[in-house]
């Protein structure tokens, strides 16, 4: 019991310590991402820590397996180095016995990995769903952001406020420039330029907003040629389109496990496939890494990293092409990835006893040159 609580601890304080590295790697990306779209003017600023809660199950679905991987991995690998594994062996510590040892914490980070799989991501990516159709449903001065130039409308039209109130209805310093298109989108006809020293929001009994510019100048058309003119307003409306917003969630990644049971899709049965890949895919890493861990104190431990790292990379890969195959119908969906992990259920058993088995042939033909 004592030595099992060793192996345990061992292999969750490195488990956790690389899933914490991972985590913060890969959020750091994401986060990128989600900080561009808001200065954009995409987003709002105050819901992107609110995404990036949601998406925390989808990261960690992926990043635990590779941790506890790695974690058996340079934990194991440490205690070759340090001889701590030898002295085991001479007290009657087997590989068998090692790798049941192992399973114990593996079992808890599968359960772990089931929870954010089967129920804690779809919740995730439905709730990012939704926030993110809510901030369709915004107009685009809702995300303005006074003294910076926004890009709005899928980059047709920019527009920049020198100042704007804590309400957001009333603007100082406006500039709006803006493509003008025919109507059937086929032909520039210019740009449209819009200057106010200031402009209100106005929301009528029909639900129709309008901007309200005062005090400013409209151009049109393109310098230098004979279309182009200004004009001097003292009141200019502009109607603000409504925003298209759409409440259907289209993702699969969001439908509630026990939805897709009864779902006949091929992306819908893919997905379930994923989702049930992950928690096996603990124990099977966990028979890999068992065997790989095992390194000789003279080579260090880190010999045998970057081939193990090659191989969790290949099963991922493989599982990953697997569920596309199964989407666009090239595999029987009664199938499954199955395969994919028996193969690799199949390589474990073979790494887990190549070396034993080595060792016990070197041994024999050693006693056949002796006799």
């Amino acid at each position: 019991m004592i030595v099992f609580r060793y192996l345990s601890r061992e292999v969750l304080l490195t488990l956790s310590a690389v899933s914490a590295v991972l985590l913060v790697i890969i959020m750091s990306g994401r986060f990128i991402k989600y900080l561009a779209q808001a200065a954009q003017g995409m987003l709002d600023p105050g819901v992107l820590f609110m995404i990036m809660g949601f998406r925390l199950p989808g990261f960690l679905q992926l990043i635990l397996p590779l941790g506890l991987f790695l974690g058996i991995l340079l934990a194991y690998g440490r205690l070759y180095l340090e001889s701590e594994m030898t002295v085991l062996s001479a007290t009657g510590m087997s590989q068998q016995r090692l790798l049941g040892m192992t399973m114990v914490p593996a079992l808890l980070v599968a359960l772990l990995v089931a929870w954010l799989s089967l129920v804690l991501n779809p919740l995730g990516v439905a709730r990012v769903a939704q926030i993110i159709n809510q901030q369709d449903a915004l107009t685009e001065f809702d995300t303005l952001v006074p003294g910076r130039f926004q890009n709005l409308r899928d980059g047709s039209r920019v527009t920049y406020t020198e100042q704007l109130s804590d309400d957001r209805a009333h603007l100082a310093g406006v500039f709006i420039s803006e493509k003008r298109l025919s109507q059937d989108k086929s032909k520039d006809r210019g740009i449209s330029v819009l200057v106010a020293e200031k402009g209100r929001q106005e929301v009528q009994a029909d639900g129709n907003r309008y901007l309200i510019l005062e005090n400013g100048y409209r151009y049109d058309g393109n310098p230098g040629q004979a279309n182009y003119r200004a004009i001097k307003y003292d009141t200019y409306g502009v109607l603000l389109p409504k925003p298209e917003v759409s409440e259907e969630i289209t993702d699969r990644e969001a439908i509630p496990t026990a939805d897709l049971f009864n779902h006949a899709g091929l992306r819908e049965r893919a997905e379930l496939q994923w989702r049930l890949s992950l928690p096996l895919l603990v124990f099977i890493v966990t028979l890999m890494a068992v065997p790989l861990s095992r390194v000789n104190p003279r080579q260090g431990r880190f010999l045998k990293l970057l081939p193990a790292i090659l191989l969790y990379m290949a099963y991922l890969t493989i599982l990953i092409a697997g569920r596309s195959a199964l989407e666009k119908g090239k595999m029987p969906i009664a199938l499954g990835l199955w395969p994919v992990h028996g193969l690799f259920l199949l390589i474990g058993i073979g790494l887990m006893y190549w070396e034993p088995l080595r060792l016990k042939l070197a041994s024999r033909r050693a006693e056949v040159a002796r006799g």
